[in-house]
């Protein structure tokens, strides 16, 4: 019996020749990653013996700290009993309990969960609820969607459509579905209205499937914080025309705005909301899109190609929606009230760093602390300060990972105030030398 020919080693590189593609990682010229060997609370181990404190809770996923005994328990029993189970014609008490207990959370009128794996797929799972709740009612014809300029809404096809961040976007731009792009309110001139989406809404709301945005925080384009009015505005323009609004809450849910989902800032009720992230407490993938009843009215029939066709192999894993409800046990144990002092201590943190030349804007809501710095050159994300700054926060034993000029710290609630104290004061030197 012949061997099979060895495939050639990998090509030599400053990552270190690994056979791994990185994600976000120009590979040419990258600096070799860590590895981590342990974590717990909110420090990661690294297999060198450094010791990194996670300021943006591992890609904002992260919300009680590392480790956690609860969280691990949860697994652990789970684990005893199965792990994974078909999601078509069986279900499970973990997936059952979750959709129970995030329904009973959410704004009111949100009655149905559909689960799938992460962000991206919540968002894609959205927008086809929407544009195909119009066609099973006969208005097909409702094909346009309708999002924000800065949006970022996962890395799918559907959520690159609608999303408005060139560098991450342009490259597939010739791809995508129609979309109209609305402005977000301007922050210099302090105008909380939402005059272009209404004008949209005005001249084409008969072809409009959804608007979709990311409620007050719009998060990879630039943490930008928007005010609650114009929140309000835009639910009351779409409820006006009778279009469904999709709420993105990947990264606003579960506290991190200081409410367990940045809608209750209005509040306001959305048709759709998309959940992900922070939902298993930073331990496994899962996600959520809820859904009203008059959206989920819109596929029930006899005719089974009014079905919703989507769904994965590991759609309601049992691990995930186990770990998920201890998650809520956690939070519904120390309230928000952990998150809401996070703003206060930031607040007054921010306020040293607003006089630094270099720094442009601050900005705090819930547990996001944002130092904007002066552009550059109008790179934003590509701008070099952010790859200078995030080694020079290695070097100091904390990850923080900008994005380009705007800098945030995102910690995990677990955090002291000491430790965070202590992150600010090497946010205040690091930035003092920019």
């Amino acid at each position: 019996m012949s061997t099979p020919p060895s495939k050639p080693a990998a090509k030599d590189s400053a990552i270190g020749g690994q056979p791994i593609w990185y994600p976000y990682t120009q590979m040419k010229n990258a600096p070799p990653p860590l590895s981590v060997e342990r974590a717990e609370g909110v420090y990661l181990h690294t297999s060198d013996g450094r010791k990194i404190l996670d300021g943006i809770s591992s890609w904002w996923v992260n919300i009680h700290g590392h480790n956690h005994p609860r969280l691990n328990q949860a697994l652990r029993e789970q684990a005893d009993r199965f792990a994974q189970v078909i999601f078509a014609g069986f279900t499970h008490e973990p997936a059952v309990l979750l959709a129970n207990e995030l329904v009973q959370r959410s704004p009111s009128n949100l009655t149905h969960v559909f689960f799938s794996d992460n962000g991206s797929t919540s968002v894609e799972v959205a927008l086809k609820m929407a544009y195909q709740s119009w066609k099973n009612r006969g208005e097909a014809d409702r094909n346009l969607f309708v999002a924000f300029d800065h949006a970022y809404h996962g890395d799918t096809f559907g959520a690159m459509a609608v999303g408005g961040v060139d560098v991450f976007h342009s490259a597939y731009s010739e791809l995508f579905f129609e979309v109209r792009r609305a402005k977000s309110p301007s922050r210099l001139a302090g105008n909380p209205g939402a005059e272009d989406l209404e004008k949209i809404l005005e001249e084409e709301g008969d072809k409009v499937a959804a608007v979709i945005m990311e409620p007050m925080v719009q998060a990879a384009g630039g943490m930008i914080i928007w005010p609650r009015e114009f929140l309000c505005r835009v639910r009351e323009l779409t409820a006006h025309h009778g279009i469904p609004l999709i709420a993105d809450e990947v990264f606003t849910g579960f506290g991190r705005t200081g409410k367990m989902f940045a809608c209750q800032h209005g509040p306001i009720e959305p048709d759709i909301m998309c959940l992900s992230k922070a939902i298993t407490g930073g331990y496994l993938p899962l996600a959520a899109t809820l859904a009203s009843e008059e959206i989920y009215q819109a596929f029930l029939s006899d005719d089974r190609r009014k079905t919703l066709f989507h769904g994965h192999s590991f759609t309601g894993n049992a691990l995930a929606c186990a770990v998920a409800l201890e998650s809520l046990a956690l939070l519904d144990e120390t309230g928000l009230d952990r998150v809401q002092s996070l703003e206060t201590l930031f607040r007054e943190r921010l306020a040293r760093l607003e006089s630094l030349p270099v720094v442009d804007e601050i900005r705090v809501i819930g547990g996001l602390a944002v130092a904007e710095l002066h552009p550059e050159k109008n790179t934003g994300y590509l701008d070099a300060r952010g790859p200078r700054m995030a080694q020079a926060f290695l070097q100091r034993g904390i990850l923080l990972r900008p994005l380009g000029n705007v800098l945030y710290f995102l910690p995990p609630y677990a955090i002291t105030d000491e430790q965070a104290h202590g992150v600010f004061d090497e946010i205040e030197e690091v930035l003092s030398h920019e």
